[in-house]
């Protein structure tokens, strides 16, 4: 499902108090109500705009919904920690229909452990566990190879001293293990936000991402590399060196070989149970001419392989 930014959608900075919000609410409702808007996309965007109020009018869903962290884009894929949704969500004794907004909302505010459950129950606060979250971290392929530590920032609703919920920013030093792959999620158990009436803290779920290399892709737990040779030594065979996540190897170089033949490096992909394997594609390069002797080669190359036909399978010469 697509992050929804509310802010964005209102037009309103994420500081913005909740009259700015009410006003940007009834500015944006008037123009595009269905039963007066012009607009081709009226109605869309209708329920977008009430989806949005529905979450920044309420202080305590706000506080959830900022708790998420400034990372996310709008549009961005938003995957919520595992568990299912459930069909309303009731909030300080008012019913909520979920039928009438996003995946996204029903996502946070569906309850169980895919979403927020409500913080109030008959006027008084129940024991409830705490919120889980989740948070976007960015590795390079060595850092996911090898494991890391990242230390991120998170903000978390919290009680002021006057009983009012603000984003409260906390530090928390995690630990990648090795061989994390792309789209990974790390649960970190009572990392979440705290629970409600003494219940027990959520859990923090990180989405590994990858950043691009500048050599190597992964698929899975393989990772592919595309590695040059001379023509010489794909024609004689060669002893050559390959990089690869742990450090250099060698490999063997059959003689004979064409562009496109594809080499296999067992075990040396992505640590894990069991480990990846590196995939190493042969292309052939083959060195510019740029003196009258190494023009003589290419025009000697040229006599002793009179009879061969490069494009002969694609019928012509």
């Amino acid at each position: 499902m697509e992050y929804k930014d509310y802010y964005k959608i209102l037009g309103v900075p994420r500081t913005a108090s909740q009259e700015e919000i009410k006003r940007a609410y009834r500015k944006l409702a008037r123009k595009y109500h269905p039963d007066v808007s012009k607009e081709p996309d009226a109605e869309a965007r209708f329920k977008e705009i009430n989806e949005a109020h529905e979450v920044l009018k309420d202080p305590e869903k706000r506080a959830a919904y900022d708790a998420l962290g400034t990372q996310w884009q709008a549009g961005q894929e938003f995957r919520p920690p595992p568990g299912g949704f459930r069909q309303e969500f009731r909030y300080g004794g008012e019913e909520v229909d979920l039928g009438q907004f996003s995946d996204f909302f029903a996502s946070l505010f569906g309850g169980g452990l895919g979403g927020f459950s409500g913080f109030r129950q008959s006027g008084r606060k129940a024991s409830r566990r705490g919120q889980d979250q989740t948070a976007r971290v960015e590795l390079t392929l060595e850092e996911a190879y090898q494991g890391t530590t990242r230390t991120l920032r998170l903000e978390t609703p919290q009680r002021d001293a006057q009983g009012q919920i603000k984003s409260q920013l906390r530090t928390l030093r995690v630990r990648i293990p090795p061989g994390v792959s792309e789209g990974r999620q790390i649960r970190l158990a009572g990392q979440g936000l705290p629970g409600i009436g003494g219940g027990p803290a959520g859990d923090l779920y990180l989405q590994v991402h990858l950043r691009p290399h500048p050599f190597f892709q992964v698929e899975g737990r393989d990772v592919l590399l595309r590695l040059p040779v001379a023509p010489w030594e794909a024609a004689l065979g060669a002893m050559v060196q390959v990089p690869t996540l742990g450090g250099p190897v060698s490999l063997r170089i059959p003689a004979g070989s064409q562009s496109g033949k594809r080499m296999r490096l067992k075990g040396r992909g992505l640590p894990g149970n069991p480990p990846g394997d590196q995939y190493v594609t042969l292309e052939i390069y083959t060195p510019e001419a740029t003196t009258e002797a190494q023009k003589e080669c290419y025009r000697r190359m040229e006599t002793l392989f009179d009879d061969f036909r490069p494009r002969a399978k694609l019928g012509v010469h």
